[in-house]
């Protein structure tokens, strides 16, 4: 990436005055603060292992310690996002990277689990204030060939993120460093946050909506009902044996479900600001990349979820070898990002089918080697499945982000940003419940781990074919 590429140059309005552009410094900033968040949703998988043993916590407790992360984190989004436009972006931005990093410190030092827990729910709070500020602070300060270069090493970002977490969980858990183990998975967080926070005072423009609307409580509260409703008893349902709260929890998640549209419907028709206005849904690209931004997620953390079970307690692979297993995956991922933008002048958005179509064979070439040989499986017979799938996903979620945000207006990018995200972190979390529910209730034993796997694999399947058929009905061009 040259710095002519990101340079500052014609401001962007935001509203009725011009915002200041975002120059090369401010977006690997801001960037920074994209990962943190996805980060540390991954990197506590291969640390779990370890964490039980220090701190016996037992099943229940370890998936708190990813549900108080992930429900919080999903619940309160679009709300940091509307914060951020009323405000402030950079302002929020900086609050949130402080709470992430005096959190993630927390976290690190946890005498017990129950303390974990309850610090990964607030560091799950304060990822939710960081995060919409980003793709917020991009759409507000770019334009043109520099917001989908941007958009682009967003989606990269994410990618990496993700299969990266694991990889610097397995790193950090077995060097061991100066004996902190599992806690230097959360400890490694602070003196990131405050080189952010340097770097975004310095480099980060602010920006904010010029018609800012007051917080929308009642849909705020109906929002994080519903969410809860659904996220939560999928998430520990499992664990805890099914007891009746989850089953009373998930039947009211559509009447809260239902109670939140008719809110902001009525809101919208009385010319109040709901939190997440219809009229924004209303717009055809962001619907409907969101809806292919759902399954896509959903099968991603699902398959990132099992495939480090599996390796590890199936297979008896180190945390170090089994996140070294997924780097096939984050480099294709990586490129196939910065290949998108010429990819998509040439194409337009049929690049999301076909990256699902890609996507789809590196899945099945996996399963296909789980199938043939588990008890001798290496990471090296995982290699071209893991690349193959990598670029699939790295040729859909940057365009994705660029489509869902294509038409909505400069002043409400903190709420077109923070629907999004929401969508994608619930989307993650559904994907740890649900299909990571179904391996570990098919994987009682580890030598039925491998079919487990395979089975996982092909309904994941299923889900891309889903993704595929929704990309094919993305508006053609995007901007």
């Amino acid at each position: 990436m040259t710095s002519t590429s990101l340079s500052v140059r014609a401001p962007v309005p935001t509203g009725g005055r011009p915002a200041a552009a975002l120059g090369p410094l401010g977006l690997f900033t801001v960037l920074l603060g994209a990962a943190l968040p996805l980060i540390d949703f991954f990197i506590v998988n291969v640390a779990l292992p370890a964490i039980d043993r220090d701190l016996a916590a037992g099943p229940a407790l370890l998936e708190l310690v990813v549900a108080g992360y992930g429900l919080p984190y999903a619940v309160l989004l679009v709300l940091g996002g509307r914060l951020g436009d009323l405000f402030g972006r950079r302002r929020l931005f900086l609050v949130g990277m402080a709470a992430f990093g005096l959190t993630s410190l927390a976290c690190g030092l946890a005498p017990d689990a129950w303390t974990l827990v309850a610090a990964r729910v607030a560091q799950g709070a304060a990822s939710a204030l960081m995060l919409p500020q980003v793709l917020a602070t991009i759409h507000s300060s770019t334009r043109g060939a520099r917001r989908a270069r941007a958009l682009s090493l967003y989606g990269a970002t994410g990618g990496l993120s993700m299969a990266g977490g694991q990889i610097l969980g397995g790193v950090l858990v077995t060097a061991d460093l100066a004996g902190s183990g599992w806690r230097a998975v959360f400890l490694v967080n602070v003196p990131v946050a405050v080189a952010g926070l340097v770097l975004a005072v310095r480099s980060v423009p602010e920006t904010r909506s010029d018609r800012p609307a007051p917080v929308d409580v009642p849909g705020t509260v109906l929002l994080a009902v519903g969410l809860l409703s659904l996220l939560a008893p999928l998430t520990e349902g499992r664990a805890a044996g099914w007891p009746l709260w989850t089953w009373v929890s998930l039947a009211v998640f559509p009447f809260a479900a239902g109670a939140f549209w008719w809110v902001e419907r009525r809101a919208d028709r009385r010319g109040a600001t709901p939190l997440v206005p219809p009229s924004l849904l209303a717009l055809v690209s962001l619907r409907r990349g969101i809806l292919v931004v759902l399954p896509l997620s959903l099968g991603f953390s699902g398959f990132m979820f099992v495939i480090a079970v599996a390796l590890q307690q199936g297979l008896g692979m180190g945390a170090v070898a089994s996140g070294l297993a997924l780097v096939p995956m984050a480099l294709a991922f990586f490129g196939a990002s910065l290949a998108g933008p010429r990819l998509v002048r040439r194409w337009g958005t049929r690049v999301v089918p076909a990256g699902a179509l890609l996507q789809g064979l590196g899945i099945a070439a996996i399963a296909w080697s789980v199938g043939r040989d588990w008890q001798g499986l290496s990471a090296a017979d995982l290699l071209p499945g893991m690349a193959v799938a990598g670029f699939g996903q790295g040729l859909q979620l940057p365009v994705l982000f660029r489509v869902v945000l294509s038409e909505v207006p400069s002043e409400r990018a903190g709420v077109g940003s923070g629907v999004m995200v929401t969508v994608q972190q619930s989307a993650l979390t559904l994907g740890v419940a649900t299909l990571g529910s179904l391996f570990l209730s098919l994987a009682s034993a580890p030598a039925e781990m491998g079919a487990a796997l395979r089975t996982t694999l092909l309904v994941q399947l299923g889900v891309v074919a889903l993704t595929l058929l929704l990309g094919l009905r993305l508006p053609r061009t995007v901007k």
